[in-house]
């Protein structure tokens, strides 16, 4: 039994069945209760495909997301699918991996699903040339799509983000003001968001009159959830004889990595190293102690991300960009001011 049936035995056209599974206002009484009684007595149940059939919705969001595995994004694809389907939206997860070639196949391969909208989950999908995001601006002629954490200008493409590098500015700025002189940046992202991140180091470095010393921006060329690893490198920089007082993460799992570093360094914190992480997420609360970290408000940009998405679907003017300010939230793994 499918939609065409359906729509044989109640005489009614196709459209006219997908309009009743869409709950649209647009059919009388009389041939609901026809349709509705066709579709009880056979114990069908509809697909997405069929619901979208004669009324050019599918009613699905589609989310194309690098990682699933990453806690950042996995907690997002939590908020974000709840979000749609209190809309009244399915969605349609892709996990595209890290390449280029992958992120623009998975964009391809939604767009031939007809779905309503795209979630680009991460600003690895914005190359840093402006050409080399031609295949977002493509696929933003056939649906809308709204980036997470990331923005460029483009029509029917709508950014909602952190102000990346101010937090990360303030952090580090925290971090002088409670009396740490060598901050070691370490980070793991050359994209986007962490262009910005990196930026908000330097920024508040220059803007307190402090050189930045070349061997404490530590880049971390490997994966930030293999923890023991990131204990490892920080081990061997210290052995190399890197000094430091204070370090500041990119992400939440290096802050981890950087606790477990001063354990097995016979560092104590926060009183011989302060340390910061980014994200906020519930690895802050399993550590010991636990780890103040950067507060990028993700429900709240994925709310907007549904709200703004809802909007335009609507034929609603919406704002092209929407950016949130980031709250540090001080734990005991940072010396007060």
């Amino acid at each position: 039994m499918n939609i065409y049936d359906i729509s044989k035995r109640a005489g009614v056209s196709i459209a006219t069945v997908s309009r009743v599974l869409n709950n649209s206002p647009h059919v009388s009484q009389a041939t609901r209760d026809r349709v509705m009684k066709v579709i009880e007595d056979s114990g069908y149940v509809p697909n997405a495909f069929a619901r979208g059939l004669g009324l050019n919705s599918m009613q699905t969001i589609g989310l194309l997301c690098p990682d699933a595995s990453d806690p950042y994004l996995a907690q997002a694809l939590a908020f974000l699918e709840r979000a749609f389907r209190s809309q009244g939206y399915d969605c349609l997860l892709t996990c595209t991996g890290k390449g280029t070639s992958a992120r623009r196949e998975g964009v391809e391969k939604l767009i031939t699903r007809h779905v309503d909208g795209m979630v680009l989950m991460g600003s690895s999908f914005i190359e840093s040339t402006g050409k080399g995001n031609d295949y977002i601006r493509q696929a933003a002629k056939q649906t809308p799509i709204v980036l997470l954490n990331g923005a460029f200008p483009c029509e029917r493409v709508y950014g909602v983000l952190c102000d990346d590098r101010r937090a990360t500015r303030e952090a580090a700025e925290f971090l002088m003001d409670a009396g740490c002189r060598r901050i070691l940046y370490l980070y793991d992202s050359k994209n986007e968001s962490g262009r910005r991140k990196l930026a908000g180091y330097r920024e508040a470095l220059e803007g307190r009159g402090v050189d930045m010393a070349e061997e404490l921006l530590v880049y971390f060329d490997g994966n930030k959830q293999d923890i023991a690893r990131v204990r490892e490198h920080l081990l061997a920089l210290e052995g190399e004889g890197a000094r430091f007082d204070a370090v500041l993460a990119s992400e939440d799992s290096l802050a981890v990595g950087a606790l477990k570093y001063a354990r097995a360094a016979g560092r104590r914190v926060p009183e011989d190293v302060s340390i910061v992480g980014y994200n906020n997420s519930a690895l802050c609360l399993y550590s010991e102690p636990e780890l103040t970290s950067v507060d990028n408000k993700l429900r709240a940009i994925c709310d907007r991300i549904v709200e703004t998405m809802m909007g335009v679907l609507e034929g609603r003017e919406m704002p092209q960009k929407t950016v949130f300010t980031a709250e540090l939230v001080k734990r005991g793994s940072t010396r007060p001011v």
